[in-house]
């Protein structure tokens, strides 16, 4: 009798070494659903059509800098020629590149807009479909990479040898 108390007492030692690690694989799990919680919340405030305000503000921007400048041109006082508009001085850019450079600037910006939209909006699709998690770092990719916005910057100023800007991104050669 004595024997099989102490095969049963070796069973419940058995069962205290299964329920140590279950409770490390429970404690994962719980860290684990934790971390999707937390990212499941922050998508969804990503995802919050709101956070795109501050975004869709300096498009209005975008759009009526090109509209003043095309009005600058075109709507103005004085009546600008198509040659004019062409002419050339020293290394100074056309009116028509300005105007050009101006609508490139809205355009880039408009289709970075809408390329952030996308993104954001197919993160909950992409994230519950396991073969389509190999795109997300390409997709953050696109997020983090920006159009080349200092050409055309450099284009208008290139009678400066410099051009003041903080943060570099505007720096003519």
């Amino acid at each position: 009798m004595e024997s099989i108390t102490k095969k049963l007492q070796k069973k419940f030692k058995d069962v205290k070494f299964e329920m140590l690690r279950w409770e490390k694989l429970q404690s994962r799990l719980v860290s684990q659903l934790s971390n999707a919680f937390a990212i499941i919340q922050r998508l969804e405030l990503v995802q919050d059509i709101r956070n795109f305000g501050a975004w869709r503000c300096i498009m209005s921007s975008m759009e009526k800098i090109g509209r003043d400048g095309h009005h600058l041109i075109r709507g103005g006082s004085t009546r600008i020629t198509e040659k004019q508009l062409k002419q050339r001085t020293g290394v100074k850019p056309t009116l028509q590149d300005c105007l050009n450079g101006l609508k490139r600037f809205e355009y880039m910006h408009q289709s970075e807009y809408h390329l952030k939209q996308r993104i954001v909006s197919a993160l909950p699709v992409l994230i519950l479909k396991p073969s389509e998690r190999k795109s997300t770092g390409d997709l953050q990719r696109l997020l983090t990479d920006q159009p080349n916005f200092r050409s055309i910057y450099n284009m208008v100023f290139a009678e400066q040898l410099s051009y003041e800007d903080p943060s570099g991104l505007f720096e003519t050669i």
